[in-house]
Order: C-alpha cells, then sequence, then structure tokens
C-alpha cells in the first residue's frame, strides 16, 4: 500500500482535462477521490474511468464560485468519508476576448471561479485539515500567471496570478497547522480548453518552437507533478510556484 492509501482527495473541476487526470491518478495510487465538478455529465464520465479501473471514487456536483454549495459539498464529503487529507483547486474557466472588448460577466465569472473558487475551498477544507491536525492544498495555475502573459486572456491572466499570491499567503498562515500550500503552473496543455486553437497548425508550431522540450504537455504530466507534492518527499515545500511547461518559463 502506498502513502495515499485510503487518503480522501478532493478535486475541483475533475469532469475532464488536467482534472480528471489528477483525479485519476490519485484514484490509481490508492486514494478515495472526491471529485467535483459543475457539469454532471462531466463528472459522470471520470466517475466511470476510475471505476473502470477499479478505484474508488464519489462525485459532487456544486458551482465553487459560490460559498454555500461549496460548504455543503464539503459536509457531505466529510458525511461520506469522515475527513480530507488532499485538496486539489483545479476548477477554472478562460474566456477569450482582447481587454477593451472583455464582457463584465466574463471578468467577474472567472475571478470568481479561478480566484474567489480556491479561496471559498482553502478557507472551508483548511478549517478541517486544522482540526485533523494537517493536510496539502495544491492550486492549479498557469505560466500566465508568472512572468508569461497571454494575449487576449486578461480576466484569466489576473486570477491566476491572484491565486499565486493567495497560495503564498495561505502556506504562510496554514503553516503552523501543518498544511502545505503550493500552486502548480500548466504550460500549453492538451486538453478541451487548448483543442481548438490546436487545429491550426501554424499556431501548433509556433507554441512548440517556443518551448525547449519542442511539445505540448499532456494532463498526466501535470498530474504526476500534483501527486508529487502531496507526497512526503516534497514535505518541507509550501508556498512555490512550479512550472510544467517544457522550459518555456524559466523562473
Amino acid at each position: 500500500m502506498g502513502e495515499f492509501h485510503s487518503k480522501v482527495v478532493l478535486v475541483t473541476g475533475a469532469g475532464r482535462g488536467i482534472g480528471r487526470a489528477i483525479a485519476e491518478s490519485f484514484a490509481n495510487e490508492g486514494a478515495i477521490v472526491a471529485a467535483n465538478d459543475i457539469t454532471p455529465i462531466n463528472l459522470d464520465d471520470t466517475i466511470a474511468h476510475i471505476m473502470d479501473a477499479g478505484g474508488k471514487v464519489k462525485g459532487y456536483v456544486a458551482d465553487v464560485a459560490r460559498k454555500m454549495p461549496v460548504q455543503t459539498m464539503l459536509e457531505e464529503i466529510l458525511d461520506d468519508w469522515g475527513r480530507v487529507d488532499i485538496l486539489v483547486n483545479n476548477a477554472g474557466v478562460e474566456p477569450h476576448a482582447p481587454l477593451l472588448e472583455l464582457d463584465e460577466w466574463d471578468w467577474r465569472r472567472t475571478l470568481e471561479v479561478n480566484l474567489t473558487g480556491a479561496f471559498f475551498t482553502i478557507q472551508s477544507v483548511g478549517r478541517v485539515m486544522r482540526t485533523q491536525g494537517g493536510g496539502v492544498i495544491v492550486n492549479i495555475g498557469s505560466i500566465a500567471g508568472r512572468a508569461h502573459g497571454l494575449k487576449d486572456r486578461a480576466a484569466y491572466v489576473a486570477s491566476k496570478m491572484g491565486l499565486i499570491g493567495l497560495t503564498r499567503e495561505a502556506a504562510r498562515e496554514l503553516a503552523e497547522y501543518n498544511i502545505r500550500v503550493n500552486t502548480i503552473c500548466p504550460g500549453v496543455i492538451e486538453t478541451e480548453m487548448t483543442a481548438e486553437l490546436r487545429k491550426n497548425e501554424a499556431i501548433v508550431t509556433r507554441w512548440q518552437a517556443d518551448i525547449p522540450q519542442g511539445r505540448l504537455g499532456k494532463p498526466e504530466d501535470v498530474a504526476r507533478v500534483v501527486v508529487l507534492m502531496c507526497s512526503e518527499s516534497t514535505a518541507l515545500m509550501t508556498g512555490q510556484a512550479i512550472n510544467v511547461d517544457g522550459g518555456k518559463v524559466m523562473c
């Protein structure tokens, strides 16, 4: 049995892409996965994937951008499993629009999901972890939140930069409760979010030329790092933002 056997891992935005890969990776390590998503059909697919592989999982439909649904979801998880050992904040949205044309609703919704949603889950789950005597929190950021902005993604970039700041402050405040908090910052990953752009060979070629390793990432590349950051091997790491991008951003 590995170190994650029977640990309860809450993964938000687990219905597809990176979130699904993270949920499956933890299930493969013997963890109990509390898989969250706002879209039931996507969540059902993730649950089916994990169960078909012999993993233990239960789905929880909730909008993490709303405080009461987050609290209700957490209460359900505690009723089902009794604890939360690991939280992975993966839920996110990424509207595409020039700054001067960005709709107010898209701006607000992006900040609510990507940043405020992480705050709600960190606060709620952090209280549980404090009582338990510790835990690990990993936020899924982006290299867009580091030294590499993205054209026509003002709301997304702002939210991901804010998430790194939230990570550092949470790590500072929660360390005394034996709670570690880090952010993983993926580069260009082959997910549904990039699917439309990846249809353009010129764009893909340009992306690859800007990545020292010469390839786009896969969801599993990110998932493996998340699992590592939740292990005892990284017990001294907290408040960090780790790039997983093939070397595109080196800072």
